[in-house]
């Protein structure tokens, strides 16, 4: 057995109190489902500023469905914002282990509105550090950023590389992990920060101007829309399947290798796959399940502002110090998303 094997039998028996934020979220919410699947209780916190209370009663009942049982008792939710210390200190209260997922995401919404961001991503996230520090929870993970390797083209990206950041969304990131260490060295608190690497999956948005490329693509070509992609195509990301990025999230909570602890790791795949490869590959995917669609090329038009050229990730510090063993590749990932996408993107 995998260590994550190990772990969710061990979960099942062991119960346990967990605060994720951004529970409406599309990460915050797969995090919730596989947790009361494995028999913990969850506090959910959420301000709705970019979650929606279908992706929750949608986790809710995956995990009945999963489970045959009625979990709906083992989650509390807490309409609150991070950006208010009471309302952190409120959720922390007995709470085990805190998922902090809870963000206002993607690099040009913070180009637009960099206040917006700054308030939420680093106000926000020190009130989280506090109100975990003093709550003596038994360990904070929170969600970093593949952006914050700024503009290093050097590939794969490994931990300990820097670059200058391309946003303030990468900005909020970086100080987001000096303050995770700062915390770490002047209070004993535990903290594990997880840099994701375009993370994709069911409850994904698809919808608004700031939506991820892989939902906002397969609805267009549901729809028989134009897809545009930025530049020439060739641009490379590390597409990341949503089931990795909770193992990632488990184990960073529940290692007891020391050496694990008051670190930052990417959460990929060590992979690339460009823009114009994943275009078809959805394509394909989605005219194999679909009657009436027909290949149509996409429209290439600027490289956006704030992006990096090319992304990948080394995962070799996961696998050594977290065992970390992603079960889904791209192909794989894909596979399982498309079948939740035809069925929830209209």
């Amino acid at each position: 057995m995998t260590r994550y094997e190990q772990l969710q039998e061990h979960l099942k028996d062991n119960q346990s109190t967990w605060l994720v934020t951004g529970v409406a979220g599309f990460i915050g919410s797969n995090l919730l489902e596989k947790l009361l699947i494995l028999n913990q209780k969850v506090v959910g916190l959420d301000s709705f500023d970019t979650g929606y209370q279908h992706n929750i009663d949608q986790a809710i009942q995956d995990a009945n469905d999963i489970t045959g049982k009625d979990l709906g008792n083992n989650f509390k939710f807490i309409n609150g914002d991070i950006k208010k210390l009471s309302d952190c200190k409120l959720a922390c209260d007995g709470v085990d282990y805190v998922l902090h997922q809870a963000a206002l995401g993607s690099v040009p919404r913070s180009i637009e509105d960099p206040i917006a961001t700054n308030e939420a991503n680093i106000n926000g996230f020190v009130n989280m550090l506090v109100a975990s520090r003093d709550a003596k929870v038994k360990r904070f993970v929170y969600a970093a950023s593949s952006s914050s390797y700024g503009d290093n083209p050097d590939l794969p990206k490994v931990e300990h590389m820097t670059g200058n950041p391309l946003s303030p969304y990468a900005v909020t990131k970086i100080v987001n992990e000096l303050y995770a260490n700062v915390f770490a060295k002047n209070y004993d608190f535990k903290t594990i920060g997880l840099r994701y690497f375009n993370i994709f999956g069911k409850r994904q948005d698809p919808d608004g101007a700031y939506a991820a490329v892989i939902p906002k693509w397969v609805a267009a070509i549901l729809n028989k829309e134009d897809v545009y992609i930025n530049g020439d195509g060739e641009t490379s990301r590390d597409f990341c399947y949503i089931d990795n990025t909770v193992q990632m999230n488990l184990l960073a909570a529940t290692t007891d290798n020391e050496e694990a602890t008051n670190q930052v790791y990417n959460v990929a795949l060590n992979d690339r796959t460009s823009l114009t490869k994943l275009h078809q590959m959805i394509e394909e995917r989605l005219i194999e399940r679909v009657e009436g669609l027909e290949k149509k090329k996409p429209i290439y038009r600027e490289f956006r502002s704030g992006d990096v050229r090319h992304s990948q990730a080394s995962i070799d510090k996961a696998q050594k110090l977290l065992d970390y063993q992603p079960k889904y590749r791209i192909s794989e990932g894909m596979a399982d998303a498309i079948d939740w996408y035809v069925n929830s993107i209209k």
